[in-house]
C-alpha cells in the first residue's frame, strides 16, 4: 500500500485547505492555537501562507462565528477551526440567527461562504463539556449544510467542495476516526466530492443499514461478522446530512424491507429518527418489519471510561440490532 493511501483524517484536513487557499487568495483560516499548530491540521500552513491569512482568534465561539459571517459578506471565505464540537453551544445565536439567516434575510444579496471544521471528541474521556455530538440539533435550522464524512478521502473531497459553497457548511469530524488510515490515495487537486450523494460501502440484499460517522465503521464490522451467519447486510453513509441522499436509502430499504440505523448522536431527536420517519412516511409498504436505531443513550456523558464506553453505538449492538430487524421484532 502507497503511503498516499495511509493519510489520515488531518492530513486530509491539512491537504483539502492548503490546496483551495493556494488555489483563491480569499479563503483564509481562523480559529484557535493555529500558529501553534496544537492539533495538528495547520501543519506548515503559517509558513506557507502568512500570519495575514492564518490568524488565531480570542476564546469567544460567538465572536469567532461573528466575524465569520461578517468577512463572508465583506468578500473572503473564512474556515473556522472551532477543534471541539460542543464549543458550537458558545455560539448558537450567531449560528442560528446570523449565519444561517443572512443571505435569505438580504434577499441573496450577500453570500456566507463560510466553513466551520468541529470535531466529535466523544468516547475519550472528554467527560460532559466536551464529548458532544450536536449535528442534529443544526438539521433543523435552514440554511446550514452539514458534513459527517466517515473516511478520510471523503473528508477531502467534502471540504474543497464546501469550501467553494457560497452557502454556509458545518463538517463534524469524527475524532474516533481520526488514527485510521484510509485504504485509497486522497482525492487529487481537482477533484470535488458533491453534497447530497450517499455512498455504499457494502452490498446486500437482508438488510439495510446507514451508518453515520463512526457508525458507518461500526455497521462494516457488524456487516462482516453477520455475513458469516448468512446475513448480507447493505452498508450506507450518507457522509452529508443536509442535504441528505434519500434515494438512495429509499431505493435500498425498498429492495432489502428493511432498515438499521446507527447514529453516535442521542437517540431523542437524532439524525436517526429523522432517517426513521422518513422510510416509515415513503417506504412503509416494503418494510418487512420495524426500523431499528441505534444510538447513544439518553444521557449525559460520564468521566470514567468503563461507563462511557457502555452509551455508544457498538459493533454487537449493530449486530443485535440487524438480528431483530431481520426476525421481525
Amino acid at each position: 500500500m502507497s503511503r498516499a493511501s495511509q493519510l489520515g483524517f488531518l492530513q486530509a484536513i491539512n491537504q483539502a485547505q492548503r490546496e483551495e487557499m493556494e488555489r483563491d487568495d480569499s479563503v483564509v483560516l481562523l480559529g484557535q492555537d493555529l500558529r501553534a499548530n496544537i492539533f495538528g491540521a495547520a501543519n506548515g500552513m503559517l509558513d506557507r501562507f502568512g500570519p495575514d491569512r492564518i490568524r488565531d482568534l480570542p476564546l469567544s465561539e460567538a465572536g469567532s462565528i461573528g466575524l465569520a459571517a461578517g468577512a463572508a459578506m465583506a468578500g473572503l471565505r473564512p474556515i473556522i477551526d472551532l477543534t471541539v464540537a460542543s464549543f458550537v453551544f458558545g455560539a448558537m445565536d450567531q449560528f442560528v440567527s446570523q449565519l444561517a439567516k443572512a443571505r435569505y434575510m438580504f434577499g441573496g444579496q450577500a453570500t456566507l461562504p463560510v466553513v466551520v471544521r468541529a470535531a466529535l471528541y466523544y468516547h475519550g474521556g472528554t467527560a460532559g463539556h466536551h464529548a458532544d455530538r450536536p449535528y442534529p440539533m443544526f438539521m433543523n435550522v435552514p440554511g446550514l449544510k452539514i458534513l459527517l464524512p466517515s473516511t478520510a478521502a471523503d473528508l477531502k473531497g467534502l471540504l474543497k467542495t464546501a469550501i467553494r459553497d457560497d452557502n454556509p457548511v458545518l463538517c463534524f469530524e469524527d475524532a474516533n476516526l481520526w488514527g485510521r488510515k484510509g485504504r485509497s490515495p486522497l482525492p487529487p487537486e481537482d477533484q470535488l466530492i458533491p453534497f447530497g450523494i450517499a455512498a455504499t460501502r457494502r452490498e446486500g440484499d437482508d438488510v439495510t443499514i446507514v451508518g453515520l460517522g463512526q457508525g458507518a465503521f461500526l455497521a462494516l464490522q457488524a456487516a462482516e461478522e453477520l455475513a458469516h451467519e448468512g446475513i448480507e447486510a447493505e452498508v450506507i453513509d450518507p457522509r452529508t446530512l443536509v442535504p441528505m441522499d434519500w434515494p438512495a436509502i429509499e431505493e435500498s430499504v425498498s429492495r432489502t424491507g428493511r432498515l438499521v440505523v446507527v447514529d453516535p448522536a442521542n437517540r431523542t431527536c437524532s439524525a436517526a429518527s429523522e432517517i426513521a420517519a422518513h422510510v416509515v412516511e415513503n417506504c412503509f409498504s416494503s418494510l418487512r418489519g420495524p426500523v431499528q436505531r441505534v444510538t447513544t443513550d439518553d444521557i449525559h456523558v460520564p468521566f470514567s471510561p468503563a461507563l462511557e464506553k457502555q452509551i455508544y453505538p457498538t459493533k454487537d449492538k449493530v449486530v443485535a440490532a440487524v438480528r431483530r430487524a431481520v426476525e421481525g421484532k
